[in-house]
């Protein structure tokens, strides 16, 4: 089943707590502070595979989170970090933050992992602690805590040729003769219900079209399914732009012409500048008098001659190969198409510098911020040692002058999350 669309929610792995250990062994047994630091948590790639071309199977599993990093160990041993995790999506997908809408990564490359998320850093054993004068600390930190993210994946087909028109032109047909795509075909409109895409061998040259479906008047703005689908064709170098000559159905090949190409300007005013190859379809529906004159016809209502076009007959294969040579002729001529430029947005930006003194209340004052969630990772509050080395740390990274500097006064009460003491000199 096509999906491509999907919404998940993504997490970084945890760091591993750093351990609280003291060397002992039978010749030591008041030996100095040996625990280890904690692991650092895993990262969260996202990486693009060419053999995926829709994004359904997010639509079962839609959480992903790396591994934790491990705790610490005695003896100085470091905790085993967490393993990455990877996330496969088609060449083509677009990650975006669902909160804001910025693109974070656009994936347009096979195998090239990209990083989105990364773990959490592991807290340091008390081993890191230890000084002239604090020389057996029974506090260490624990390891850093991650967020979980709510993305977006869009997938937009990565193809050299987009195939455009009305439905029944024989879009699908056409694919299923000049490459190895098996797209359904039928004798109806919107047979083709998803972009299918197929690759073309022109003498050892390779190259990818899509059929683009659904597109009729209206398509820009939500009618049929067109608007859907019309991201699919944003990332082509040259459209295949097919008309039924025979005007069969009803309606007048140029009419089909212009309606198509002003739902492209609608959409996205790039499109209407790309290089067009117009074919006409259906012709063995003609005598050779009737259609000639329609070619003509249209020709003097298109006033360029340097659009290329080109009749041609599923039925017979009249110029098929005529009409490969073409767009490899042309796709020659045109720059590869490049990823989108996105600005340089992370989602997962920690602060570790911030800080908010807020007057609650009289004589009541909270502190928050990025720098006190760092600093109390490291505090154990029934540890005298601990708690000494907390004040050490307001002091010297500028937060009790801060305080004064707000109003507080001596006697005064701190709240810091679950921390609460009285301000003395």
């Amino acid at each position: 089943m096509f999906l491509d669309v999907a919404k998940i929610k993504i997490q970084a792995g945890n760091g591993g707590d750093g351990a609280t250990s003291f060397h002992r062994t039978k010749l030591t047994m008041n030996g100095g502070p040996d625990g280890g630091n904690g692991g650092k948590g895993g990262d969260v790639y996202f990486i693009a595979k060419n053999d995926i071309n829709t994004l359904y199977s997010f639509k079962f599993k839609t959480k992903f989170k790396a591994e934790d990093g491990q705790r610490g160990g005695k003896q100085l041993c470091t905790g085993k970090d967490g393993e990455d995790l990877y996330i496969t999506v088609p060449c083509g997908t677009i990650i975006k933050d669902a909160n804001s809408g910025k693109i974070i990564a656009d994936l347009s490359k096979e195998d090239q992992p990209v990083k989105v998320l990364r773990g959490g850093g592991g807290g340091r054993g008390n081993n890191f602690f230890a000084t002239s004068t604090r020389q057996a600390p029974h506090f260490a930190q624990t390891g850093e805590k991650t967020k979980m993210y709510e993305v977006i994946l869009e997938l937009k087909t990565i193809a050299d040729v987009g195939l455009v028109g009305y439905p029944n032109v024989g879009k699908s047909t056409l694919l299923s003769i000049i490459t190895n795509a098996q797209p359904k075909i039928a004798n109806y409109h919107f047979t083709t219900l998803v972009p299918n895409l197929g690759v073309v061998d022109y003498y050892g040259n390779n190259f990818v079209i899509a059929d683009i479906p659904g597109l009729i008047e209206g398509a820009s703005e939500g009618i049929g399914l067109g608007h859907e689908f019309l991201k699919h064709i944003e990332r082509v170098r040259l459209i295949l732009h097919m008309i039924d000559i025979s005007g069969f159905e009803g309606r007048e090949p140029f009419e089909d012409y212009n309606n198509i190409n002003n739902e492209l300007k609608k959409y996205n005013e790039k499109l209407s500048l790309l290089p067009q190859i117009i074919v006409f379809t259906k012709s063995d529906l003609l005598s050779k008098e009737e259609l000639e004159n329609k070619v003509n016809t249209f020709k003097k209502k298109l006033k360029n001659n340097e659009i290329n076009i080109l009749t041609i007959s599923a039925i017979t294969n009249e110029n098929i190969e005529q009409l490969k040579a073409l767009m490899w002729n042309v796709l020659k001529t045109l720059p590869k198409s490049e990823p989108i430029q996105i600005e340089n947005y992370q989602l997962d930006v920690r602060d570790k510098t911030t800080l908010q003194i807020i007057k609650e209340q009289e004589n009541v004052y909270l502190v928050s911020g990025g720098l006190i969630e760092n600093m109390i990772r490291g505090i154990v509050l029934d540890d005298m040692e601990s708690f000494a080395y907390f004040q050490k740390r307001l002091k010297e990274d500028g937060i009790i002058d801060k305080l004064y500097q707000a109003g507080a006064k001596n006697g005064d009460t701190v709240k810091i999350k679950d921390i609460e003491f009285v301000l003395t000199d």
